[in-house]
Parts: structure tokens; C-alpha cells; sequence
């Protein structure tokens, strides 16, 4: 039995700490966090209202889950892993690099158990999908198309509302959202990125696009009725269930507490009338040592459905949807269809298709084992990913073509970690 401490009690940790309760392999001892419900939400653990009391104390759990907003990672990451605590740390790592690094540090000086929860990585779509390409069914890669289909009422509520919405509270939405999809590519392909571009940038949720008539609260709204992004329409339908997104506007999901959270609370708020700042599209170029290239995109204009991926390679091509992957073979003209059947939808609600239930799974099979070979990303191959994040976002604001460090290229010189094509100066 694996004993666990959860630190930041909100929508993530919650959800990693109960899937490994109720894998029957893991039980919560202690949980940090500043909201009396959250803490509540484990009961029979020892409560405390900041993770520094906890770390103050002899050590209390074999490992801890470090679920805190991502400007808040880096203090605790570090701390527990000198601790002695083995660490399942939410994505992104942290905000910054220098933040990232600092943890990578401590990962590696503790000889801890560390996972970082790319739980991308763990589906059982990605597991088929990696055994193909492995197995060589499609030769070399030489180019992946990848979509991330964020969906519209999703960027409404977490990154025109909620907590991603400014970039200086949190941090830009392509290493807030996407940096997962970053490490699923460097996963699949097996290579590391060079070389980055990248365009993208805020076009919607925009006080200039408000309709005539809208109030500044969805409740108030003489135009609610026929808005796509309407607050009463994304969360009423799920009064009565304590589950994402409800839970985080209210401990009290019933719809009398739904209401109340909607007129005093952020996520009542007309979209056009929010103080967000970050991006609401965003595309992005790679290129991999090799040769090989790819091409991602992050949309909140979609249905919020699984990621989308074409990979094309030298002997043959698939097309992955998310449940299916279609393998099209260039010497036989055949095509096969391997169904994965994976579990939950590809929000947080539905598990992300499997992910989190198989990436805990893996953690405490790593923690009891002593085995670190079941945790499928390395600190440093969550650190690559992270760069690569950042190198798109600086491209996304200067106009340059970005090198990532150890790569750098003739006329290049370095930008905060990372080399630019010499050009036009960084903003």
C-alpha cells in the first residue's frame, strides 16, 4: 500500500489522488491546501492549509502529488524531492526555465521516483500507435500532422475565465495546454526538436467582439440565449455533479450553488468582457534532428473531442483519431483499421482517454517497485518539451525561427536558453 500526500487539492490532484485509491494500492494520508472543502475532500488524512507545515514535518507519505497552480510548482517539487518523497508532478513543470531546470536538479540529485504527468504519453491509443511506428510499419517518419482541438466551451472556461486566462497569473497557453502535445511528438517521432516556428494570437475573445446588448454576466443577458460561450449552457447541465468543470467554479454544485458562483463568481462572466490575454489559436513548426518535420495546431474553435494526428512515413501513413489509428501500407495498397477503444472522452472529465488513470497506475507501480521503468518521460525529457514551448511562443512574438540549445545554426545568437535566426530584434 502505497501511502500518498496531496498538495494542491483542486480538480488535478483530486482526480490523481482518487484513481489511485481506488486502484485498492494507494491511500491519502495528508493533503495541503489553502480551501477547508478541498481539503475535506480526503477524509482521515492529515489536513494542512499550506504545504510548507507539511514539509516541516518528518517525512509523512512515500510520495506526493504536487497538483498547486503552475506558478506554485517549483518551491514544493523542489522541497519534497529533497525530502526524500518520491514526486507525480502536474504539467507544465513550472513558468519558467530557469524554475524547470531547478527542479530537473533536484529530481536527479534525490534518486527519487519522478514523474511529470504528460498523460498523453500513457492512453492506450498512444500505446498502439507507438508499438506501430516501433514495429516499423510505416518506415522512417518524415512528417506528423497533429491537432489539439481545445473545444469551444473549454477555452471559455479555463482560458477566457479561468485560471490560464492572463498570461502573467499563470503562464502562455501553449506550455499551459499543449506542452504534452509537444512531448507526445518528440515521443512518437523518437528525436528531439531543432529548430522552431510558430504564428498564432488572441482573435476572438475580444472586448471589440461583444454583441450589441450583452451584459457583463451571463445571467444578465438579453443575448445568453443564442451565445455559443454561455455560462448557463456549459454549467447548469451539470448541477448535482461533483465533477470538472462544476467542481472548480463551487464545493457546492447543487443548481442553487451553481447559480451563485455564476453572479458573483469569474465564471459568470461574459466572454467578451474578461481580463484574458492569451492566445485562443496558435500553430506550430518543427523540425527534428534528422530531417523530419511537423505541423501543430491549438484551437479553442472546435467540439472538445480526442487529438487528431496524420503521420506520414516512408513505406506508409496513419491516420489516428483519437479511438482508432488507420495504417495505410504503400507496398501492399491494404489498409488496416486497429481499434484502441480507449476509456473516458479526451477532456479532464473523461480521464483524457485513459491517460491519468494509466499514468497513476504506472507512478505506483514505479514508488512500490522501486522501478523507475514504468514512468514513461525522464525529468530531462520533460524538460525538452517545456523548451520547446518556449522556443514556439518566442517565434510567436518576435517573427523568428527559434534553434533550441546545442543546436545552434550559423547567424544564430542566443535568446534566453534557446538561439533565434539573426533578424528582427525580440519584442
Amino acid at each position: 500500500m502505497v501511502t500518498l500526500a496531496v498538495v494542491g487539492a483542486g480538480s488535478r490532484g483530486t482526480s490523481y489522488a482518487r484513481h489511485a485509491v481506488a486502484s485498492g494500492r494507494a491511500r491519502v494520508v495528508a493533503v495541503a491546501d489553502p480551501l477547508d472543502g478541498r481539503r475535506g475532500r480526503f477524509p482521515g488524512a492529515e489536513q494542512y492549509a499550506d504545504w510548507r507545515e507539511l514539509a516541516a514535518l518528518p517525512r509523512r507519505a512515500d510520495a506526493v502529488i504536487i497538483a498547486t497552480q503552475d506558478r506554485d510548482h517549483v518551491e514544493p517539487a523542489v522541497r519534497f524531492a529533497e525530502l526524500g518523497y518520491d514526486v507525480l508532478l502536474e504539467k507544465p513543470m513550472a513558468v519558467s526555465e530557469d524554475d524547470c531546470r531547478k527542479i530537473v536538479a533536484a529530481a536527479e540529485r534525490s534518486g527519487a521516483i519522478f514523474a511529470v504527468c504528460h498523460v498523453l504519453r500513457y492512453t492506450p491509443y498512444t500505446r498502439a500507435l507507438k508499438a506501430l511506428l516501433d514495429g516499423g510499419r510505416i518506415g522512417e517518419i518524415v512528417s506528423v500532422q497533429h491537432l489539439e482541438p481545445v473545444g469551444w466551451w473549454h477555452q471559455a472556461h479555463s482560458y477566457v475565465r479561468g485560471n490560464w486566462r492572463r498570461t502573467d497569473e499563470s503562464t502562455f497557453m501553449l506550455l499551459a495546454k499543449s506542452c504534452h502535445d509537444l512531448d507526445w511528438l518528440v515521443h512518437l517521432t523518437g528525436r528531439q526538436v531543432t529548430r522552431v516556428s510558430s504564428f498564432g494570437g488572441l482573435k476572438h475573445f475580444r472586448p471589440e467582439n461583444r454583441p450589441d446588448g450583452a451584459a457583463d454576466r451571463c445571467l444578465d443577458c438579453a443575448v445568453e440565449p443564442s451565445c455559443p460561450y454561455s455560462a448557463r449552457r456549459i454549467y447548469l447541465p451539470l448541477a448535482g455533479k461533483e465533477v470538472w468543470p462544476v467542481s472548480v467554479l463551487t464545493d457546492d454544485v447543487s443548481e442553487q450553488g451553481l447559480l451563485e458562483a455564476l453572479r458573483t463568481g469569474p465564471y459568470g462572466r461574459c466572454v467578451y468582457a474578461c481580463d484574458n490575454d492569451v492566445v485562443d489559436h496558435q500553430v506550430v513548426n518543427l523540425e527534428f534532428e534528422g530531417g523530419g518535420t511537423a505541423s501543430f495546431t491549438m484551437t479553442g474553435f472546435t467540439p472538445a473531442l480526442h487529438r487528431q494526428t496524420r503521420i506520414f512515413g516512408t513505406r506508409g501513413s496513419i491516420d489516428g483519431d483519437g479511438d482508432r489509428l488507420t495504417v495505410h501500407d504503400f507496398v501492399t495498397g491494404r489498409t488496416e483499421t486497429v481499434e484502441t477503444s480507449p476509456t473516458g472522452d479526451a477532456t479532464a472529465r473523461g480521464g483524457h482517454g485513459g491517460g491519468d488513470e494509466a499514468l497513476v497506475e504506472a507512478f505506483l507501480t514505479a514508488v512500490a517497485t522501486r522501478d523507475g521503468s514504468t514512468i514513461l518521460s525522464s525529468p530531462g525529457e520533460s524538460l525538452h518539451s517545456h523548451l520547446i514551448a518556449w522556443a514556439a511562443e518566442r517565434s510567436r512574438l518576435t517573427g523568428e525561427t527559434v534553434s533550441l540549445e546545442g543546436t545552434p545554426r550559423a547567424g544564430a545568437r542566443v535568446v534566453s536558453g534557446c538561439t533565434s535566426d539573426a533578424g528582427k530584434s525580440p519584442d
